[in-house]
């Protein structure tokens, strides 16, 4: 499997949807999972196989695409309809890939896995981030 291939312009909030915003420290695109960086105060893509603690900790999925230095809007909880393909009852997790959300059957050695959450239909997840901050 591979990450899964988001339309950004099919990234949709759910009527549930818990949703926060910031600013941008690097382009976004909707779709993508993000993390916050203290050091700059800004929102960035997250990135399980990460150096920084950080980047590895998601925070929410983009509801809009944003350059740097741009307001982002980013769903924390709650259904997205992701646009792309998911398998229902599967979970999906941050990616090693910045921004990029995967299946869990791809988390792999030397990832910290962050769950994004939990698909209730091949187009819609259920966000219910979990971090624990532990290495596989």
């Amino acid at each position: 499997m591979a990450d899964v291939s988001i339309t950004a312009a099919n990234v949709i909030a759910g009527s549930n949807a818990q949703q926060a915003s910031g600013i941008s420290g690097v382009a976004i695109t909707a779709g993508q999972s993000l993390a916050y960086d203290s050091s700059t105060v800004s929102v960035k893509l997250s990135d399980v196989n990460s150096a920084s603690a950080w980047q590895r900790t998601p925070i929410g999925i983009a509801l809009n695409t944003a350059a740097a230095g741009q307001p982002i809007v980013y769903q924390t909880g709650g259904d997205i309809t992701i646009g792309g393909t998911l398998v229902a009852g599967t979970a999906y997790y941050a990616s090693g890939t910045p921004g990029g959300v995967r299946p869990q059957a791809d988390n792999i050695t030397g990832d910290y896995p962050a769950l994004l959450g939990i698909a209730t239909s091949t187009t819609v997840l259920r966000i219910g981030i979990n971090a624990p901050g532990v290495i596989i």
